[in-house]
């Protein structure tokens, strides 16, 4: 049986506080009776929680953090980043997702409640953003990652996602490509507008056809286009997908169709997920600093449980072109 903070209590003859208030080593408990709480937790071999050692500070020294499904491609990294900085900090951290929709919300919201953790670190599952906003403004410390164009009345860390999307007109006009075919994610995420308006500035276009930021969606985009004729059907050169499953699709379609990549179509992806570099041929893509994204929120909401004042405006991390030869350069 694992001893607990009521053991030692019960052995020292003191409160669970008084238990509480040693571990943390609090000034307001007598040297005597430190002493012998001390003894009591040696002898029973006693291994404190994080919740025992955050009881009297009235903290419990966890950070919680609310995703969609971790079905996400690049959700990894943004988590690995995180962990990297709570567990430094000597935090732990708690992992809710809403794969049950409005039942693992109520779930979160009931951990809210209770207290189990500190601050949230949020990417932003659909339709919580009010939920969010409210117990922000309730009190709980929040930072959001990725604010899909939203724009929060709180901490948030987004990436460029417009001059990503200039990145990737530029380059593909560098190389001599003129007539572009752009695959988009949902339009009602603002990363989705930002790229677009981004590309578009550079490199206008009306060939342009909206996905879900799934490999099928790139397929069928390609799919579509070639099928449709006319002078719109297949008088592309190029393929700008808003993330690099959606350019996997497309590549897999391009080749279906015999059309070679990059010599008749070259395609550029966005985000530079671990496949990116293990597509056929290797996919040139706009890199977004996934791991870092996560590193800085959790430093960010960090900070804010220390007593720091951060700031309300977004903290915006830039892209990168990474150039394989997908769309190689000229």
């Amino acid at each position: 049986m694992r001893v607990t903070i009521t053991d030692v209590a019960r052995e020292a003859a003191v409160s669970k506080t008084t238990v509480s208030r040693v571990l943390n080593t609090r000034a307001d408990v007598g040297s005597s009776t430190a002493a012998r709480v001390r003894e009591v937790i040696d002898s029973l071999g006693y291994v404190p929680s994080s919740g025992a050692v955050g009881l009297a500070r009235g903290t419990s020294r966890t950070v919680a953090m609310l995703t969609p499904p971790l079905t996400w491609p690049w959700m990894g990294e943004v988590l690995q980043g995180v962990a990297d900085s709570v567990e430094a900090a000597g935090y732990g951290l708690l992992l809710f997702t809403c794969n049950r929709g409005p039942d693992s919300v109520r779930h979160f919201a009931s951990q809210v409640s209770a207290r189990a953790f500190d601050g949230l670190l949020v990417i932003e599952p659909e339709n919580t953003l009010d939920t969010i906003t409210a117990m922000q403004r309730r009190g709980l410390p929040v930072v959001l990652i990725d604010d899909r164009g939203h724009h929060p009345d709180f901490p948030s860390v987004a990436t460029t996602n417009h001059e990503g999307g200039a990145s990737a007109a530029r380059h593909l006009l560098a190389s001599g490509r003129t007539r572009p075919l752009v695959i988009t994610g949902r339009r009602d995420f603002g990363c989705v507008r930002d790229r677009l308006a981004g590309f578009l500035e550079v490199m206008p276009t009306d060939l342009i056809t909206e996905g879900t930021f799934t490999e099928a969606s790139g397929r069928h985009g390609v799919e579509r286009t070639l099928v449709e004729g006319g002078a719109r059907g297949g008088d592309f050169d190029c393929v700008f997908a808003h993330n690099d499953l959606i350019a996997s699709g497309a590549l897999r379609a391009l080749r279906a169709a015999g059309r070679s990549v990059p010599e008749d179509v070259a395609v550029v992806g966005f985000d530079d997920i671990p496949m990116a570099q293990h597509t056929e041929p290797p996919l040139t893509t706009v890199r977004q600093p996934m791991r870092q994204m996560g590193e800085t929120a959790a430093r960010l909401l960090l900070a804010r449980l220390g007593g720091e004042t951060i700031p309300d405006e977004p903290v915006v991390l830039p892209t990168e072109l990474i150039v394989r030869r997908s769309a190689p350069a000229h």
